[in-house]
């Protein structure tokens, strides 16, 4: 009796330690399987674009701060090396056309004061004439018109730099205001003939309807 006691006893322990090894190889089992939840943003980034708009006042100030400046601003850049040669040649002209007017000026003034210590005139003699023999009124005359001649053209030049100047201030303005402006491409013109109603019992007419799209 006692050694079948045992023997059940020692069936029933080794059939929990088999059960309790079986449950604890399948949590190991499952928690080196499962896969390890990765937290996901729930926004996605979103990258905005944002047109370019020039500012015209902007535009402008820079413009007239710094010619052509105001150009680069509004990514119109083939016009800024008009508006510098423009500007360039408009100063040499300046430049060239009051450095004669002053030579000139200086010249006249010494033939037609009284002072004898003042000759610049003496360079502008003619060729085979001197101081003594040669006509000082008509010396005098030519002497007064070069110096009129270019410093009118100096004024004028002076007139057209302000002018051009104003003028690309202007047009920063408004190419800055006209920047995103929308020009169809559909610019057609249509004509076709129209009969048009009796008047008056005149009988029907004839004529040509023209229609311009833009």
């Amino acid at each position: 009796m006692i050694p079948f006691l045992l023997f059940s006893y020692a069936t029933g322990y080794a059939q929990q330690v088999q059960t309790k090894e079986n449950v604890d190889s399948t949590q190991v089992t499952k928690s080196t399987q499962d896969p390890v939840p990765v937290k996901k943003s729930t926004q996605d980034s979103v990258k905005v674009v944002k047109l370019f708009k020039p500012n015209p006042h902007k535009a402008m100030l820079m413009s007239a701060v710094i010619p052509g400046l105001g150009q680069i601003y509004n990514r119109s850049y083939w016009k800024a090396p008009i508006v510098w040669a423009g500007c360039a040649a408009l100063v040499y002209a300046i430049s060239w056309n009051g450095h004669y007017y002053n030579k000139y000026k200086k010249a006249y003034v010494s033939i037609a004061d009284a002072d004898g210590s003042t000759n610049d005139y003496l360079q502008y003699i003619p060729v085979g004439k001197t101081d003594a023999n040669v006509d000082k009124t008509w010396l005098t005359g030519v002497l007064n018109d070069k110096q009129l001649y270019y410093r009118r053209y100096r004024d004028l030049s002076i007139i057209g730099l302000v002018g051009f100047y104003s003028l690309t201030i202007l047009d920063a303005y408004v190419d800055a205001q006209l920047y995103d402006f929308d020009i169809s491409p559909n610019l057609s013109l249509h004509m076709e003939p129209v009969l048009q109603n009796a008047t008056n019992n005149t009988g029907a007419t004839i004529g040509l309807r023209c229609q311009l799209t833009f």
